[in-house]
């Protein structure tokens, strides 16, 4: 007979998942063990292995989970009625706004995907890829006299917004709402002046 799943399946995977980020980020991929993340949930590592055979899928998990989630909920912002301009910096603010309590995940996207197999990099790539493409569509619009045949132009202001957003957690992380909109408003002002000047 099947082993039926309890109620409580869901929760514990991300309880999991979440708690792997932190001893993952904290210990490094490779020196974190299964013991460690077990002390961390406050469960058995028995327990873990019902929901994750190894250590390797716990991180495959926690980076499907993070950045599916991510792209959906960057790449689904409400931008109906909006003109470039503001487009962007709708844009900007959700990703800033998507990013808080998520340095762990973020940290270790940055420092451990390399260590998974090229089949599920791949796939967590596509939801990168997406993001981007999402993002470099939007700066297209504000600027397209700019970037008009110039695709290594649009691929580098592309990349300089991510990269001014996703090393925010390094120097000032835990920030709230409202600091992470400020910065999202300083950040695009940064780029749509910058864009204008191009």
């Amino acid at each position: 007979m099947a082993r039926t799943i309890a109620k409580d399946h869901d929760l514990k995977r991300v309880q999991i998942l979440k708690s792997a980020a932190k001893v993952f980020a904290e210990a490094g991929y490779d020196r974190a063990s299964m013991t460690q993340l077990a002390r961390e949930c406050g469960i058995s590592k028995a327990n873990i292995y019902h929901y994750y055979d190894s250590k390797d899928a716990v991180l495959f998990g926690l980076l499907d989970t993070y950045l599916c989630e991510l792209r959906d909920r960057v790449c689904g912002a409400e931008l109906e009625g909006l003109g470039p301009e503001d487009r962007l910096r709708r844009i900007v603010s959700e990703i800033m706004l998507a990013y808080q309590g998520a340095d762990h995940e973020h940290q270790v996207q940055i420092s451990a995907m390399g260590a998974l197999p090229e089949d599920q990099q791949k796939l967590l790539r596509a939801y990168q890829r997406e993001m981007v493409q999402f993002v470099s569509d939007a700066l297209a619009a504000v600027a397209p006299g700019v970037f008009a045949g110039d695709s290594a132009k649009l691929r580098g202001a592309t990349m300089s917004v991510f990269g001014m957003l996703n090393w925010y957690y390094m120097w000032n992380s835990g920030a709230g709402p409202k600091a992470r909109d400020d910065y999202a408003r300083l950040a695009a002002d940064l780029v749509l002046n910058g864009v204008k000047g191009l």
